[in-house]
Formats: C-alpha cells, sequence, structure tokens
C-alpha cells in the first residue's frame, strides 16, 4: 500500500541537527495519521506516494520544522507559586498555570521549566528544537488505512511534534 492522506504510517527515524549532533532515535516503529496533526507538513509531503521499506533523507530548516526560537515566549515566574518537587525538565500547560503567575503568559503554549533560581523560575514556550534546523533520517515500517476514529480525532496521540504537559524524568522528544 502506498502512503496517502488520511492513512496511518509507522516510521523509525534518526534525527540529527545540522552538524551531526544525534537528537533523536525512534527504534521501535511508531504510528502517525496522515493528513491530521501528528507529522510536519514537509514530512507528509515527503512521504506521499511512499512505500513500506522506502527511506528518505529530509533536512528541514526551522521554519518547515518546529520554529524560529521566540525569546518572548521566555517568562521569569516567581519560584514560590510552583510546587515544592519542581524540576528543571517539567511542563507546563499555559492554561492551568498556577495561581500567581503572570497574566502575560500566553495560555496556547506549553511551558518547559528550563532554570529553576531561589525566588524564580525560568519557563519557556517554545519547542525544545525551535530555532535548529534537523536532519531527518526516515524509514517507512509500515501503512494502513486509517480508522473512522483516527481521522475524526485527527491524531493517534503521538506527541513527538508537539509538546504535552508531562511530568519530572520525561526527557524524551517521542
Amino acid at each position: 500500500m502506498k502512503i496517502t492522506p488520511q492513512c496511518v504510517v509507522a516510521l523509525t527515524w534518526t534525527l540529527k541537527d545540522t552538524l551531526g549532533d544525534l537528537l533523536d532515535e525512534l527504534d521501535e516503529p511508531v504510528e502517525f495519521l496522515l493528513g491530521g496533526s501528528d507529522l510536519l507538513t514537509k514530512i507528509e509531503e515527503a512521504l506521499q506516494g511512499r512505500g513500506p521499506s522506502d527511506q528518505l533523507e529530509l533536512h528541514l530548516e526551522p521554519e518547515n520544522a518546529f520554529g524560529e526560537y521566540d525569546e518572548n515566549l521566555v517568562f521569569l515566574e516567581p519560584r514560590s507559586v510552583f510546587p515544592a518537587g519542581l524540576e528543571e525538565g517539567m511542563t507546563f500547560d499555559g492554561a492551568a498555570m498556577p495561581a500567581g503567575t503572570s497574566d502575560q503568559i500566553p495560555h496556547s503554549y506549553i511551558y518547559t521549566v528550563t532554570d529553576i533560581y531561589p525566588e524564580h523560575v525560568v519557563l519557556d514556550g517554545n519547542h525544545p528544537l525551535a530555532g535548529i534546523a534537523i536532519r531527518l533520517s526516515l524509514k517507512v515500517e509500515s501503512v494502513r488505512d486509517a480508522t473512522e476514529q483516527e481521522i475524526g480525532q485527527g491524531s493517534l496521540g503521538t506527541g513527538f511534534f508537539k509538546l504535552e504537559p508531562s511530568m519530572p524524568g520525561n526527557g524524551t522528544l517521542h
């Protein structure tokens, strides 16, 4: 079966920056819905018409990957409004920030705790790979028709290409 819109594709990949440093590796296939919100547009375009065992090498500039880095999405917030077990790398949904944080924080982002100081916490709403050009080596492991339910949801729930609130210790990108 060839890849078309509204199908499910199982992928493995190696993700590197332009210097060749490994950013992420997906050894076990993960399924993504094409035509939904699971994959970046340029990846979906490159996959069209491909089939199982096909391999692709993609180079994506920041505007086609995780966006340019926006310094306006970095906020310094009072440490006292966050839980005692706060750790760097934890994420918070902008729509559910602890009481006492700035009302200037846009609600439509996921914020990562990047630094913790005695009086302040640094929150960054940029994707961890924002501003970085990436090289992606993809392998199509399998292709299948999407179910009506999957199409209706618009996603298989794979969170690699969008940040989801997480608990401490969840340091993976997929």
